[in-house]
């Protein structure tokens, strides 16, 4: 790979600016507003000058409207600041991504029309941060080896990148985990406001990911997100070295949900010599890779809340995946399986032979 400057090949600039996740409201519990990290948030949004209302009781209400949709609409524009709870300082193991996961919200300003989380929330798809912060980043101690690295990943509930300049948690977990002896960070986004994560003393202790896929999937699927431009451009800022402006991460790339869509190989092809392209340096670069599959209660809940979506979930082309505890998944059938994957195992081969593929699932 040749030597990098700052600038990234032209092909590959931002093609719009920032987009930031501004909430029609924000409502703070009075057990949030007691947390000093409540506080700070506080501050942050009222510099924001966005609307705000001290609910009476620890229960977040007024999210449901006539119809589902309305319901979806309501929440999806709606940032509740409450306490994490009791139950959320009981980590679980989250492999093949983690160790183990934390969390420091849940629910995603993002409109994805296959979102993960359909389903696995309960209730309607507010953003929840957690006010009690310090304490959530100071119980992560006693899941910490004291033989080798253990990874934490924030990103299973939420899209940390996505409210940071709502709630600053990310940083605040950056700068824990750069003192920790053992302790490792992973979050991944599909937004790109990364300029205040640049400076931070994260002593080479935090991956930062981006999700990206194909344009066709991209443009139409994920709504209120950045562009996969700008993701590719946020996480080239990261990865360059601090004497060239940028964060000196350790970063990756989370290629999800991957679809047999038409032409699959050729939209996939592009993508891969446009991250060729923006990572033309030596960096320390790692690969997820995440094959499309639902099952009958996220179809459910995409289809009522995305009723127009062109999202294939015909259980008549997949295979059923069953996991231990007898629930399951539709996925693709094992050839077609084998196909993809070794047609992105070659790509990474070919653009980045050093990276590290940590699993294709």
């Amino acid at each position: 790979m040749s030597n990098s400057t700052v600038h990234p090949p032209a092909s590959l600039e931002a093609t719009s600016k920032t987009r930031l996740w501004m909430p029609d409201r924000v409502l703070f519990t009075p057990a949030a507003l007691e947390e000093p990290w409540g506080q700070k948030i506080l501050s942050r949004v009222q510099a924001l000058n966005l609307p705000i209302k001290e609910l009476p009781r620890n229960r977040v209400t007024g999210l449901r409207g006539e119809t589902e949709q309305e319901t979806y609409a309501i929440a999806k524009r709606t940032l509740a600041i409450v306490t994490a709870p009791p139950s959320g300082f009981k980590l679980s193991p989250i492999p093949p991504s983690a160790d183990w996961q934390f969390h420091l919200a849940e629910g995603c300003p993002a409109h994805c029309q296959y979102c993960y989380l359909a389903g696995s929330l309960q209730g309607p798809p507010v953003v929840r941060g957690f006010a009690n912060l310090p304490q959530i980043l100071q119980n992560l101690a006693a899941y910490e080896s004291a033989d080798r690295p253990t990874s934490f990943e924030v990103s299973c509930y939420t899209d940390p990148l996505g409210v940071e300049h709502l709630l600053g948690s990310l940083a605040e977990c950056i700068r824990y985990f750069g003192t920790r002896e053992n302790g490792r960070l992973r979050w991944v986004s599909k937004f790109d406001a990364i300029d205040g994560l640049l400076d931070l003393p994260h002593n080479g202790h935090t991956r930062c990911r981006f999700s990206v896929n194909a344009a066709p999937i991209s443009s139409r699927m994920e709504g209120g997100t950045a562009s996969v431009a700008n993701r590719i451009q946020a996480l080239r800022k990261l990865a360059l070295p601090r004497e060239q402006g940028g964060g000196g991460y350790p970063v990756g790339l989370v290629i999800a949900p991957i679809m047999a869509i038409e032409d699959w190989e050729e939209h996939y092809a592009r993508l891969f010599n446009d991250l060729g392209n923006a990572l033309d340096f030596d960096v320390d670069l790692t690969f997820e890779l995440i094959s499309h599959r639902f099952t009958p209660g996220s179809k459910n809940v995409l289809q009522t809340w995305y009723p127009n979506s062109k999202l294939e979930m015909d259980e008549s082309n997949r295979v059923v995946k069953r996991n231990k505890f007898g629930g399951v998944k539709y996925v693709y059938d094992g050839d077609t399986m084998k196909t993809m994957r070794k047609f992105f195992e070659l790509q990474i081969q070919k653009h980045f032979p050093q990276a590290q593929i940590l699993y294709w699932t």
